[in-house]
């Protein structure tokens, strides 16, 4: 048995405090995380918890804050070389920027490389959990579950399903899409810590054959998740009206082949009314809010406290390459700022929430992390609040966890992760190069 205990700062959600008030919100200025067996064991004050320590030996951390690892809820690990690719909409971005990278992941070769440096920069930022596209390519999931796989990392993704409205290169077909997706599901799902998604890229790029393939497959295995975008542009949302005649709205397209459900989770819906709102609400599927590639690709701001209000389960997310960060502290911050936009202030520890426990949520693994209740995976970071002159002098001058958060959320990058661990081993230590793996 391995048993290590960390005195510093600890803070998690145990639910969401937009909800449940701020009791949700645990925060020990001086705590106390032990973890044994890659497990936590206990997590309080250390005035509480020290006594039944015994011999387990005490790493103190001074200006320290640890909390959960952070939960990546829609993400591109082949875009990791169009981030900050400048000037087009949704659908023009597609065609100049992401299609063309992406036509490169049918070299496996290429596939590893770009899934060492994406992996590298979810941890370098915090992120331990993520739920992620792939390419079209097969090989391009092979290689990230691999890479996964070999940190021990909790990861979902999938191979896109894409047979009409891209290039050549970049589409397969009804019987091929299947037989790489359920070839996928049998030989990475619940491996390791990984799981599965079966991911249509959006309507626009799959056909009616191919959407409904999608839900056979989800319907034969109804423990994967189904992971897609939805209503992010307008030229994107026309473009499905035009394609789906028969549909009432880009929602009923997914109703329609049986992709909308409690395992769903939807990028953007950004544009979804209050109907199309209340039907994500009943389905019990999730939403996740990419704010920064909605900004930088003009699609509009997301109404989080109208889906909210409708009782979405909604998770941050980064959106990395349209996003132009892979922290999600940042994203608390962009989030922060789309609020302020429609006139509503974002509480820093419903932010705090969304990029923790609400992701694990969305991906159905709340139960193994999302925050570091007794008994869960230790994945988790170490925050130094005095990472940089700015960010010490002014963490300094809080004086509350909410407006601490706050500072960290608009001033953070990643120096201000110090370290990252995953069920309790160091995977990423600041100033340290990634080490190359076989």
């Amino acid at each position: 048995m391995s048993r290590k205990a960390y005195r510093a700062g600890l803070l998690h959600a145990l639910d969401d405090p937009s909800r449940a008030g701020p009791d949700a919100i645990a925060y020990h200025p001086d705590g106390l995380l032990v973890v044994e067996d890659g497990h936590v064991a206990a997590f309080g004050a250390y005035a509480d918890v020290a006594p039944a320590l015994k011999d387990a030996p005490v790493e103190h951390l001074p200006g320290r804050l640890i909390a959960p690892g952070f939960v990546d809820a829609h993400v591109h690990y082949p875009q990791v070389d169009v981030i900050a690719a400048w000037g087009a909409q949704l659908l023009d971005w597609l065609q100049a920027h992401t299609f063309p990278t992406e036509q490169a992941f049918a070299d496996r070769g290429h596939a590893d490389a770009v899934a060492q440096v994406f992996l590298d920069q979810l941890l370098a930022n915090g992120t331990t959990s993520a739920l992620a596209f792939c390419t079209v390519h097969r090989t391009s999931a092979e290689a990230l579950f691999e890479a996964a796989l070999a940190r021990n990392m909790r990861l979902m993704a999938g191979k896109v399903l894409m047979d009409r409205n891209a290039p050549e290169g970049l589409t397969d077909t009804v019987r091929t899409g299947r037989a790489d997706t359920e070839a996928l599901i049998r030989a990475w799902h619940g491996r390791g810590r990984l799981g599965y998604a079966v991911t249509p890229r959006f309507a626009v790029t799959s056909s009616d054959a191919q959407l409904a393939m999608a839900g056979e497959v989800l319907a034969a295995h109804p423990d994967v998740l189904l992971h897609t975008h939805m209503s992010e542009n307008a030229a994107e949302i026309a473009e499905v009206g035009r394609l789906f005649p028969q549909d009432r709205d880009y929602l009923a397209v997914y109703e329609r082949h049986g992709l909308v459900g409690r395992r769903s989770v939807f990028a953007h819906c950004v544009h979804c009314d209050e109907e199309a709102m209340e039907r994500l609400a009943k389905a019990g599927a999730s939403v996740a809010f990419c704010p920064s590639s909605n900004l930088l690709l003009g699609s509009g701001l997301f109404g989080l406290k109208r889906a909210c209000a409708h009782g979405i389960n909604v998770a941050l997310a980064t959106d990395v390459g349209g996003g132009g960060s892979f922290s999600l502290l940042n994203m608390m911050g962009e989030a922060y700022k789309v609020g302020q936009l429609q006139g509503d202030s974002l509480d820093p520890l419903h932010a705090f929430y969304l990029a923790t426990l609400a992701g694990a949520r969305a991906l159905h693994i709340d139960g193994r992390v999302g925050n570091l209740a007794p008994g869960k995976e230790a994945d988790f970071v170490v925050l130094d609040l005095g990472a940089t002159p700015l960010l010490a002098r002014r963490t300094a001058r809080t004086r509350t966890l909410a407006e601490m958060l706050f500072v960290l959320a608009v001033l953070a990058d990643d120096r201000l992760v110090e370290r990252t661990y995953l069920m309790g081993a160091l995977a990423h230590q600041r100033g340290l190069a990634a080490q190359p793996r076989a």
